[in-house]
């Protein structure tokens, strides 16, 4: 069964599968018995076709857009163009300048021509009754203004279906369809022959049957699509910042308005549409919306940002000027929130088992039905009766073919595929209150297959609350863990160089010092910029005098694969100096120079980078982070467009950056070794920093390899085959590094990997693995959107615990299928044997009903929402080859069927003599018996699967 339903449906990954691949499975399930139930969880791939079709439409209007843009630009330099803008009444009355669809107009078509005759982005601003400063005044009155002219940031969604269409669908069963025919058919002829109440009893009974399995199936659907509305709900919490009058704030992408002025760094998606303020360096992907791969840039020359693009580098404010379904990214979401979710290849394996059991239960069903069929035409022709039928007949006639369709109703184990998605929007909901957010289904049941964790350092083993304990200053090394620490270390320095190091640190900074709204200094930044901006302070520092005192001429912002971070300033006595931070070990290597203790700028010999190289491993051994402060004096003409100087720096000193080990990291290692997960971390940090925290970890142990990133590069294939089971520490990784290491354990080793990351650039990384787990506090939107799950709290023992939900949706579903495959199996070979043995089905229309209500919904709902048990991390992973229906499995399956048939067949023949059943009740009796003791059987069945 299992390599047969492989072969068939096994080409459905658990991410990126082929739209051809998806479509495959729908064919060989095309005949079911309720198509609206079976496919409702799965992927609607017209709505996706038609999202392709608007990105292409939308790639089209862009170039176009693009193409006007400049030729309308290089019209606008030789001829002054004015243009008469009549502001609509009803935007004028709300105060404002310009309505809705001409901001829509203006950035949508890149309109280079509109925008100057609007007097530029100031002008748009003015517009929009905001300032380019201090963000719009949020009163409430206000911003309902605002939202009644401009619209709100949400796109349209589909609408919450009510019960009574989940009743409708669950009455689409085809078997169900045909049984209600019977049963009026039944009621009809009864009433005709033996009248009321007596003739309607078989009739009303499967009625009644019908519509308990109808409400039932409807209720339990129901509350299932509730739970995957209020995930949704929670995959879209997202915050951004913005300026709201005068203040940096964190607000909701629902509650962003035009004119608010937003900050935008590496990582982020754009929310809403908008117009370039200031900023540096920012590089756009648009790919999303437009499908051009290639990056744009954007500047004061080409200010237009689109809702759904990508910040890859870079940062800037920005002046939102559409919002929701007037901008394109929200009508592409319309259409693809209406795509779903692809299918998860247990789904579509158990799809499989389903259909090929359908299968299998009609074949006995027909079977059955001329078994049965073939006795009463036998008896009649016997008798001679042949060609003449009576209305009880007629109706036993009916039963039979009653009892064969409902067969098929309970052979057919519809619920299969509905289990697992019952089951995975338990285990999802139950994670949610367990900090992890699950974006995509197939992640919940591939995790319970881990069997190796690719994870950072800092904030997934770490904290990520992070201080400057040590520091080297012109060759002084102090700890400042204190701010009285922190002035000594001032007093024992020259001027020159704690003046140069003030420069350095508030400069050169993606973060910000800034006033909030209870008028306390707040720092904003990465936890390492928040580290450095608070040494900073406690040198004496003053972060907004040190920015009004130079003009920053040009930014290169940090990522994780160039590991430092730049900029150029125009001094306020003329000349310019740029400044760099980053990797220790990279940016000491880009220095020739030192400043020593005297405030003397030295070159640095061999003597002195050994020196500081010995700092770096002293600090690193400490556990520290270790960050090296440079700095280059570039003469009087440097120009934005060139880059920032790579070598030539004076090295101004190394801070050891405190980042403690989380509590219960330790323990959770420990638990992944027992169950058989190898944790390896893969980090950006001083290999010496990373082997420390692993030993603390327990991650790494005498048998393992610490390697950098080089040097795993430059491995051969014979090499790393050997190496790779080994590497348990990648340190100075880049993200390319952790991107091959995945590939080759998945590969090479057949592992299945879960990774985590939170940079744009381990974006790859995320994508490529079995499983990619975001960061969701560090982790950028861009690394959240290629995660399937987002770690809400960045803690490794929240990972374990997603492992741990993982296996329990594989067990679950395997118990499911078992007590299902059971029932079908029973319910199967007694009707039959008995049919062809007997001439009588032992079971009726309606108790194989019951039974069908009690398997396929609330056996659902018992087995399939267990919840873990602590044991399940003592067992191996079951990995990629892992069986999910094994020989075990079948072994137990026909040995409980075996024995309740056992059971059904000796009460059958015997059970008349053993209850001393006598008269005209005595069948009605003995069936309720035979009926009871099938529903004890299965309800042992599942007693015995729960434990």
């Amino acid at each position: 069964m299992e390599s047969y339903v492989n072969d068939r449906f096994g080409g459905v990954k658990a991410k990126n599968s082929s739209e051809e691949a998806l479509r495959r499975w729908r064919k060989l399930c095309s005949v079911v018995k309720n198509p609206k139930r079976r496919f409702r969880f799965t992927a609607n791939l017209s709505k996706r076709s038609e999202a392709e079709a608007m990105k292409r439409t939308n790639q089209e209007k862009l170039r176009i857009a693009v193409l006007v843009s400049k030729a309308a630009l290089q019209f606008i330099q030789g001829v002054k163009v004015y243009s008469e803008y009549v502001v609509p009444d009803e935007v004028k009355a709300a105060g404002f300048q310009i309505c809705a669809g001409e901001l829509g107009s203006i950035v949508e078509g890149h309109d280079v021509k509109k925008l100057k005759v609007h007097g530029g982005v100031d002008g748009i601003a003015d517009k929009l009754s905001t300032s380019t400063t201090n963000g719009l005044t949020p009163t409430e009155d206000a911003l309902k203004r605002r939202q009644e002219v401009y619209g709100v940031n949400r796109y349209t969604e589909s609408k919450v279906r009510s019960f009574w269409v989940f009743v409708w669908e669950a009455l689409q069963d085809t078997t169900l369809i045909i049984l209600a025919v019977c049963a009026i058919v039944s009621l009809i002829a009864g009433l005709a022959m033996e009248g009321w109440p007596k003739g309607a009893h078989d009739g009303l009974g499967i009625v009644a049957s019908i519509l308990l399995v109808v409400f039932v199936t409807a209720t339990s659907d129901y509350r299932q699509s509730l739970q995957f509305k209020d995930l949704d709900q929670e995959k879209k919490k997202i915050s951004i910042q913005v300026t709201r009058d005068g203040f940096r704030q964190k607000i909701s992408i629902y509650d962003l308005l035009p004119g608010d002025i937003l900050h935008l760094s590496i990582g982020d998606q754009v929310p809403a549409d908008g117009l370039f303020v200031s900023g540096f360096s920012l590089l756009i992907n648009e790919s999303s919306l437009t499908g051009e791969s290639e990056p744009v840039y954007v500047n004061a020359e080409n200010p237009f940002l689109l809702s759904g693009t990508k910040v890859l580098d870079g940062f800037c404010k920005m002046l939102v000027t559409t919002v929701g379904m007037r901008t394109q990214w929200g009508n592409l979401m319309a259409t693809l929130s209406e795509g779903g979710d692809d299918e998860t290849p247990l789904q579509v394996k158990l799809n499989g088992v389903a259909t090929v059991i359908g299968k299998i239960g009609l074949f006995f069903a027909v079977l059955t039905f001329a078994v049965l069929a073939q006795g009463l035409m036998s008896r009649k022709y016997h008798e001679g009766l042949l060609l003449s039928w009576s209305g009880d007949d007629a109706l036993q006639m009916l039963e039979y073919f009653a009892i064969a369709v409902t067969i098929v109703v309970v052979a057919v184990p519809e619920g299969l595929p509905l289990a697992v998605t019952l089951s995975l929007a338990f285990a999802m909901k139950k994670m949610m209150n367990d900090k992890a957010l699950v974006r995509h289904l197939a992640a919940c049941e591939t995790m319970g297959s881990a069997t190796t964790i690719c994870s950072d350092k800092t904030g997934t083993l770490t904290t990520n609350h992070m201080t400057v304990v040590k520091a080297c200053i012109c060759g002084n090394v102090q700890e400042v863990s204190s701010s009285e620490r922190s002035t000594s270390l001032c007093s024992q320095i020259p001027d020159f160089a704690v003046k140069t190091l003030l420069q350095s640190i508030f400069n050169n900074t993606g973060g910000e010092v800034v006033i909030n709204q209870d008028g306390k200094l707040e720092i904003l930044g990465t936890p390492t910029e928040i580290a450095l901006l608070e040494f900073g302070l406690s040198l004496g520092g003053d972060f907004q005098a040190q920015r009004q005192e130079t003009k920053l001429i040009k930014v290169e912002p940090f990522n994780s694969a160039k590991k430092r971070m730049g900029v150029v300033l125009q001094l306020p006595e003329g000349g310019y100096c740029a400044h760099c931070k980053g990797a220790s070990e990279l940016v000491l290597a880009a220095c020739d120079k030192f400043i020593d203790p005297s405030g003397n700028v030295l070159p640095l010999d061999r003597a002195a980078v050994n020196h500081f190289m010995d700092i770096i491993e002293s600090f690193a051994g400490e556990s520290l982070r270790t960050i090296c402060l440079a700095y280059k004096e570039i003469g009087d003409a440097f120009l934005a467009k060139e880059q920032i100087p790579v070598e030539g720096y004076t090295c101004i000193g190394i801070v050891g950056i405190k980042d403690p080990v989380r509590p219960g990291v330790k323990e959770s290692v420990a638990v992944c070794r027992s169950a058989g997960i190898t944790v390896r971390m893969v980090t950006g940090d001083n290999i010496n920093t990373a082997k420390a925290i692993a030993r603390e970890c327990g991650i790494l142990t005498d048998e393992g390899v610490a390697i950098e990133g080089p040097e795993f590069r430059e491995k051969s294939l014979e090499e790393l085959l050997q190496l790779i089971p080994k590497i348990q520490v990648m340190a100075r990784s880049s993200p390319s590094d952790k991107h091959n290491l995945v590939q080759h354990l998945r590969t090479m080793f057949n592992e299945v990997v879960a990774v985590t990351g939170d940079g744009t650039n381990d974006a790859p990384a995320l994508h490529g693995a079995d499983i990619g787990l975001a960061m969701g506090i560090a982790g950028t939107e861009v690394a959240k959107e290629s995660a399937d799950v987002i770690i809400l709290d960045d803690n490794f023992s929240t990972i374990v615990t997603v492992a741990k939900w993982g296996r329990s949706v594989y067990v679950n579903i395997q118990k499911f299928v078992q007590f299902q495959l059971t029932v079908n199996v029973v319910a199967l070979i007694v009707n039959f044997s008995s049919a062809c043995l007997t001439g009588n089905a032992p079971l009726t229309a309606v108790q194989l009903l019951w039974v069908n209500m009690i398997m396929d919904t609330l056996g659902a709902l018992a087995l399939a929402t267990e919840p873990p048990q602590d044991d399940l991390m003592d067992r191996s992973p079951v990995g990629r080859t892992g069986k999910f229906i094994s020989n075990v499995m079948w072994r137990n399956i026909f040995g409980q069927a075996f024995y309740q048939f056992i059971i059904m067949w000796y009460l059958q023949t015997q059970g008349k003599g053993l209850f001393r059943l006598e008269g005209p009740g005595a069948d009605l009796t003995l069936n309720t018996i035979i009926f009871n003791s099938f529903v004890f059987c299965q309800v042992s069945s599942c007693h015995l699967y729960f434990s």
